[in-house]
């Protein structure tokens, strides 16, 4: 009786819902991204006063009026403050308006805008689209500098600063799906005003003025291709070197609940899963098989990283002195236990103890023991910040660590005692490793096999568009690229549709659809499709009284169930 009624309600819900899928792109199928702008050590996102420019004459505008505020013209500044939260223009030490609301937009029809004096990878930093000039909600006389522009001009400025060009074609591609992902579900989003931000944090987005034609290359022929799961974008997370074996996502990151409310390990995703590169490695469960792993070099893809394998060195005094601080600093993430307020409550350092690792072998909860207490860090950023060596932490957390005595040939009678971290990767170890990517690229892989190597149960399709008769957005049109000349589409329909036209290069397939209210309903496309660049055009026939959404995509590259 519980089950018959649960089930009534949810086809009520079902029923009932309009139209909107979360990660759906609006049928109208121009994805655009509003990225913060920092400042020149990517520190600072928050502003009282900024300078801009552009390359050709410029416009500002007060967007709440939708009035011009003035012209200007090529590699004119203007500076922009904020007193008593309203905005005031100034061109030299003249005020050219005041007491604006905002936000104010930046935009040049022929140019490029810029923040005066702001560089990227060493050039003067330029971005396409425009600037939106927006006050911060909750903190008074502070703006955000939102760089406002369409998804594929976002990408042209992430993927050559993500991942070197030299990488090849696929590997290229590889990185400019998974930086479209990541724009449609970033992992958090702790930003008012704009979607990601422009450091590593996010992704490395470094404007206009580094785009590269291979780059370019890759962002077009990927245009409009993601990650998915389960008909979902994935959490398309990567970093630069695994280390010849990737991590479980919940074995890396924590999960925020809010309020301050956070568990770690975190919650499980299914298509981020440890990878070892050699699918004979197991996993990295005992000290010594971690051991044996990181202190040797195994084939893997990841071999050429310069982060492969790594050393790290420190006298057991200078670790001392290094703990004593950062300690009390990675004690207000609260994954140090107990929290180091005072750096004598230290004490002398004893021994160094990892008690749960990873499938990789990936440090997830370590005791630093001392002869005062033993204190426990956990997750591995707060642990790779823990230990640092010339005020940069380790390169990753997949690490293993031995005390040692040496003696010395000045005092043979005293000798040093000496702590050696080894270990292996850079950064995060979840998803993609960049130079694995390469080293994929190179030995043959397509961009299809490299995604679906590091993310498990992962179909490469087109991002998914929203077709509803209600709001007048009963057709969209997408291109894609594919090299093998198979796809399928996908209906998600949840709402019963029973007919549906598509339009693919020119060929007209009206389609009658199964009704199927828990799977997604498949149609061969591959009669239709061609080698290279592709052109569907989704149709929802109009009746009056079908009033719910439709979720379309098409699917290039199957999930593997491997």
């Amino acid at each position: 009786m519980i089950k018959k009624f649960l089930t009534v309600i949810f086809l009520t819900f079902v029923c009932t819902s309009l139209c909107n899928f979360a990660e759906a792109v609006p049928a109208d199928n121009v994805k655009m991204v509003r990225v913060g702008i920092s400042n020149s050590n990517f520190k600072e996102y928050y502003f009282n006063n900024i300078s801009v420019t552009a390359t050709d004459s410029f416009r500002v505008t007060d967007k709440k009026t939708n009035s011009v505020i003035a012209d200007f013209g090529a590699d004119e500044n203007i500076k922009i403050t904020i007193k008593n939260n309203q905005f005031s223009i100034f061109q030299d030490t003249t005020e050219i308006a005041s007491n604006i609301t905002g936000p104010v937009s930046i935009s040049s029809e022929n140019g490029f805008v810029s923040v005066t004096n702001l560089k990227r990878a060493g050039k003067p930093a330029l971005y396409r689209g425009t600037f939106e000039i927006t006050k911060v909600p909750n903190k008074n006389d502070l703006f955000n500098v939102i760089n406002l522009l369409d998804l594929q001009s976002y990408l042209r400025g992430v993927v050559p600063n993500e991942m070197p060009v030299r990488f090849g074609d696929e590997a290229l591609k590889a990185q400019a799906v998974l930086a479209r992902t990541y724009v449609l579900k970033p992992r958090e989003n702790n930003y008012h005003n704009f979607d990601v931000c422009d450091s590593v944090a996010c992704q490395v987005y470094y404007g206009a003025n580094t785009e590269k034609p291979a780059s370019d290359k890759a962002v077009e022929e990927t245009e409009n291709i993601v990650a998915m799961h389960d008909g979902e974008p994935i959490l398309a997370l990567y970093s630069s070197t695994a280390g010849g074996y990737t991590e479980n996502y919940e074995n890396a990151f924590s999960t925020d609940f809010g309020n301050g409310n956070r568990m770690f390990p975190g919650l499980s995703k299914p298509y981020l899963k440890g990878v070892p590169d050699n699918p004979e490695t197991p996993a990295l469960n005992s000290e010594a098989d971690v051991k044996k792993f990181y202190t040797s070099t195994p084939e893997t893809f990841d071999n050429e990283s310069p982060y492969f394998r790594w050393t790290k060195e420190w006298t057991v005094d200078e670790l001392e002195n290094i703990l004593k601080k950062t300690l009390k600093t990675q004690s207000s993430t609260g994954f140090v236990k107990p929290r180091l307020e005072n750096p004598a409550d230290f004490g002398h350092l004893k021994e160094i103890k990892v008690i749960k690792r990873g499938v990789s072998g990936k440090a997830m909860s370590l005791n630093i023991i001392t002869d005062k207490g033993t204190f426990n860090v956990q997750k591995e950023l707060p642990i790779r910040r823990v230990f640092q060596k010339d005020n940069i932490g380790l390169p990753s957390a997949n690490v293993i660590f031995e005390f040692k005595t040496e003696k010395t040939k000045n005092n043979p009678l005293k000798p040093i005692q000496k702590v050696v971290a080894y270990g292996g990767g850079f950064g995060h170890g979840v998803g993609l490793s960049q130079w694995g990517a390469g080293s994929m690229a190179k030995r043959g892989f397509s961009y299809g096999e490299i995604i679906q190597h590091y993310y498990k149960h992962t179909s490469i399709t087109t991002y998914p568009v929203t077709l509803c008769v209600q709001d007048g957005k009963d057709t969209a049109v997408q291109t894609f690229y594919t090299k093998n000349k198979s796809a399928s589409l996908v209906i998600d329909n949840k709402f019963q549709f029973t007919k549906l036209t598509v339009v693919i290069n020119g060929q007209e397939l009206k389609a009658e659809i199964v009704p199927t209210l828990f799977k997604p309903e498949k149609i061969d496309l591959t009669p239709y499709i061609k080698e290279g660049e592709n052109k569907i055009t989704y149709i929802l026939p109009y009746w009056e009284t079908h009033k719910k959404p439709v979720k379309l995509y098409v699917e290039i590259k199957e999930a593997r169930n491997d």
